[in-house]
This record gives structure tokens, sequence and C-alpha cells, in this order.
């Protein structure tokens, strides 16, 4: 039991000192492209364009939980009208909740406050919020033989918390707090180096998993953490991309996930596979797998905002939308310096001042343009709306109505 217990049954943390050169290229090839997608675009038209990235990945985190949730009824929850029906309400609930905490954690790098990802401190701040507003039937974990109101934030601590995921038997209940303060110690921002911080990623979203620190919420919890991960190792592009995405898809199918997971749990196959208690070889094989996915996801998100294209699609938009042609300048420009002075409007379109008011009158009525305050300057807001003309392959598997997605 002492054996079987012990936190370095989660050994290998790290893939040690011979890093595969395979890996190194993927971690080069991951740092190249997220550099050139964050050079790309403007800081404050990221912040406007990192919303809408917000909500397609909690549909997609929702997903692979197994919960379909229609779009609308998403958005209907950013603007707080909830379906009667309970069912449809939870399902609002937790795609808001998802969103909320997303919201909070690019806040909290932006302003250089973001604990560390793999801290105690902050995994448990992540469930205790991503739970805030969960109803008691929601927090309620339910089996054959017992029925548990969990806590949100709080580690599994008993024997009553013990559980089984799939044919995977995490640590006891009595256990988990031991597991992950071996667990923070391991991953600890501080004591990595910036390609291990990019191997940990990876490689401690599978050992989160693994240990299965609380009763429920562990997948979310992971994906959240990996997201914070992405941005303190400097490939997040400020909420440009997250994992979500790409997870749900995986490289092959929306299988990989779970199957990738899975054989990651593999304990050591003979002398050659390590000196951890499970396999370094599935290890490397996951994190290899893992870049794979976040590259393919800043690929996909580089031909959708790439610049020049950009421009082009906001012609379309205005087009589309029936604006006057002077509109495009407006919207050029706060694309290209993140935010006009509304006294510019005039000089822009090259109308008189009655002319220029009106066409930002109706390009912030549209909801294209926004500002902080009646007077200040306007800059682009991504609404779903307008993302489905500016960037309808953003949206192209997230149908308005739910279908059946394998998990």
């Amino acid at each position: 039991m002492i054996i079987t217990e012990s936190p370095s049954r989660i050994e290998p943390c790290l893939l040690g000192e011979n890093i595969p050169s395979k890996t190194s290229d993927l971690i080069a090839e991951l740092v190249e492209k997220s550099a050139i997608l964050k050079a790309e675009l403007h800081p404050r038209t990221t912040q406007s364009l990192a919303s809408i990235v917000r909500l397609m990945n909690c549909y997609y985190s929702n997903l692979i939980e197994g919960h379909n949730t229609k779009l609308q009824d998403i958005e209907r929850a950013l603007n707080d009208d909830f379906e009667s029906d309970e069912n449809t309400r939870n399902l609002q609930i937790e795609a808001l909740a998802h969103i909320k905490v997303q919201r909070k954690v690019d806040e909290l790098y932006g302003a250089g406050l973001l604990p560390d990802p793999a801290s105690i401190e902050f995994i448990s701040w992540l469930h205790k919020e991503f739970y805030r507003d969960a109803s008691d039937e929601m927090l309620t974990i339910k089996s054959e033989s017992r029925c548990i109101l969990m806590v949100p934030g709080e580690f599994r601590s008993t024997n009553e918390h013990n559980v089984e995921v799939g044919r995977h038997l995490p640590p006891c209940g009595l256990y988990v707090a031991v597991f992950m303060r071996y667990f923070e110690d391991h991953y600890r921002n501080d004591r990595l180096g910036k390609t291990n911080k990019i191997i940990a990623i990876a490689s401690a979203h599978h050992r989160l998993a693994y240990i299965h620190p609380f009763l429920d919420g562990n997948g979310r919890v992971s994906r959240l953490m990996s997201h914070a991960m992405c941005l303190q190792a400097g490939i997040g592009v400020s909420g440009l991309w997250s994992i979500s995405r790409g997870l749900a898809r995986g490289l092959n199918g929306p299988n990989d996930y779970k199957t990738m997971m899975a054989i990651a749990d593999r304990p050591r196959q003979g002398d050659y596979d390590g000196r951890g208690n499970l396999s370094l070889r599935e290890l490397i094989g996951f994190v290899d797998w893992f870049l794979k996915i976040s590259i393919d996801q800043i690929d996909f998100m580089s031909s959708l905002f790439e610049l020049s294209q950009l421009k082009k699609r906001l012609e379309q938009y205005v087009n589309t939308k029936e604006l006057k042609p002077e509109s495009i300048h407006i919207l050029n420009a706060a694309l290209s310096n993140g935010e006009i002075a509304r006294g510019d409007a005039e000089r822009l379109t090259g109308l008189k001042e009655r002319s220029a008011r009106t066409i930002l009158f109706k390009l912030t009525e549209d909801g294209i343009l926004g500002s902080n305050s009646p007077k200040g300057p306007v800059s682009l807001r991504f609404t779903v709306d307008s993302a489905r003309i500016l960037f309808p392959r953003l949206f192209d598997d997230i149908p308005l109505e739910p279908t059946k997605m394998e998990n």
C-alpha cells in the first residue's frame, strides 16, 4: 500500500536530460509560430478576438465532457438569459463558468499577476471558480453506492472519495494532498527552463488527470491549467488559441484525446523505458502528440487572423452588412492601430464631419466597433454575429443545434 500510494507513482514527470530531437524540433516550431501569430495583430485587436476564442473553447471543453451545448445558448448565458429547462440551464452555467474563468486567467496574465499554474493554490482556485455558481444538484456526485456533495476547490481527502476512471485507479483520497504537493514541486514554474516549461504543459496535463484530485471537474481544470501554462511559457499568444479545440478534434479524430491519455497511463515497459513507475516512452509520445495539436491550432488561428486576409474580410463585412463604403477606412485604422479617436473619423473617411459621425455611429450600432465610454476612442469588437462573417471557419463544426460528437 505504501508503494502504491507513493507520489513517485507519477514519475517520470518530465522527459529527463536527453530530450528526443523530434520533440525539440516540435518545441522550436511551436515557439516560432506562436511568436509570428503574436506579432501579427495589435494587442487591443488580440484582446477582442480572444473573447471569441474563449466562447469557442468553452464549446469544445463541454463537448469533451459529452455535453453538447448550442452556440446560441452559450451566447444567451453571456447575457444572463438562461433556459427554463433545467438540463439546458446547467449546460449554460457550465459554459459561462468556463468563459469567466478563462477570462480571469487571461486578465491575470495580462496584468502580470498570474500565479504559478501548477501550484496547489491555483489549481484549487480554478476548480472553485468554475463551480462558483453551480447548484447543489450539479455538485452532487452520485453512484450506485454513494451520494457526495462536492465542495468546490477541495481535493479528495477520504476513503469515501476513492474513484475509478475507466480502467485507471487514481490515488486514494487519503493520499491526494501528498500527490499534489509532489506535483506542485516538480512542475513549479521557477524550477523549469524554457524548454521544460513547454514540455510540462503536456506532461502536467496528463499527470493532473492521473491524480484526479477532485471528485469531478478534473478535465476542465486540466485544460484551464494548460491554457495558463501556455501563457506563462510564452506560447499562449494572449489567448488567441487554446488547447480545448485541438483536444476535442484530435489529429485523427475526436477519440484521440481519450486514447492518448489512456496510453500515457501505462506502466514502465522494461529496463529501456526510463526509471519511473510510468512509461517514459509513452509520455514522450503524449508530449509529441500534444505539441502537434498545439501547432495545428496555432496554424488554424494564424490562417484566420492573418492581417492582410483580415483586411479583405472586413471589406466583405462592410458589403454584407450594407454599410457605407467609407466604413472600411475606419475599420482598417482600428485594426492597425488598436483604437482610433472619434474625431479621426472625418480624416479617415474624407467626408464632412456630420457624414463621418453618421458612419461611426452605424459601426458602433452594428457592434463591430465599441468603446469603454461614450466619448472615448473606439476599437474593434468581435461578436459571434460578426465572427460568423469574418471567420466562418471558426464555427464550421459548431452547429446551431447540438449534435453528438464521440468523447
